[in-house]
């Protein structure tokens, strides 16, 4: 039977702003990344969504990202292997600490937005990140673009990896995802979602955007938190995966 982990983004409100279906979406996924601050989420919303996930038994994992609150962290910035380190120190620690407190173990790491994606292509950053992580615990997960330059890093820190996958991303021939704001970036179709990432998992292999086959390893499926469609999408993922044989399940359980 093949597996595989589903994960969505999620506690990415703060103050008085309000984002996601993040209640909703718990009922459907099997690990979720919780936003430390930076790029969104705040001390409140870190606790709310941390309690929430454990009382759904739901594996949890650190979601860090670039002190871009304004651009929801999908801006690059140019920072030195140091500044990154520090950050993931900064956010993991902090997220962890409310896992912790409320009898929870942390799984993961996945970095957000422009951090994400420019680790998948910098080595010297994805490394940094993986250092950072490995020192808060080396026992957690470091989960990254599947093929990316972050995957290798962890792997050469000796971290224990997870290849992530989109189900709402389309992807570039070099297997990166197409940049937002680019037509067809953005997939709101549910059906074909749903079979695009049953192929990643069955195959190892997805369609680009510009119509080409590319290679893929799929440990976990990401759903983005603030797409408008997430929670009619992980539903319906879930029932074609549980139709095919494919078992769900948070990537350090059996």
């Amino acid at each position: 039977m093949n597996r595989v982990d589903l994960n969505s983004d999620i506690g990415e409100s703060f103050g008085n702003y309000k984002i996601g279906n993040d209640e909703v979406v718990l009922r459907y996924v099997t690990s979720v990344n919780i936003a430390c601050g930076f790029h969104a989420g705040d001390p409140q919303v870190m606790e709310f969504t941390v309690k929430k996930a454990l009382e759904n038994n739901v594996a949890v994992g650190a979601h860090p990202g670039f002190p871009d609150l304004m651009g929801f962290g999908r801006r690059n910035m140019v920072i030195s292997p140091e500044e990154a380190k520090a950050y993931i120190i900064y956010q993991v620690g902090a997220l962890n600490g409310f896992v912790r407190a409320y009898g929870g173990k942390l799984q993961h790491v996945k970095p957000h937005g422009a951090l994400y994606n420019m680790a998948a292509r910098d080595y010297t950053l994805a490394r940094a990140i993986a250092e950072g992580v490995y020192l808060v615990d080396c026992e957690l997960i470091l989960m990254g673009l599947s093929g990316s330059q972050l995957i290798k890093a962890g792997q050469e820190v000796g971290l224990q990896t997870a290849s992530e996958v989109f189900a709402d991303r389309a992807y570039t021939a070099e297997g990166t995802l197409v940049p937002r704001g680019t037509e067809g970036a953005v997939i709101h179709n549910k059906t074909v979602a749903a079979s695009r990432v049953l192929r990643m998992i069955q195959a190892g292999k997805v369609t680009t955007l510009d119509g080409k086959t590319i290679d893929i390893k799929a440990d976990s499926i990401c759903v983005h938190g603030d797409n408008q469609e997430a929670v009619a999408l992980v539903e319906h993922i879930k029932k074609v995966f549980q139709d095919a044989g494919v078992k769900v399940t948070a990537l350090n359980r059996k």
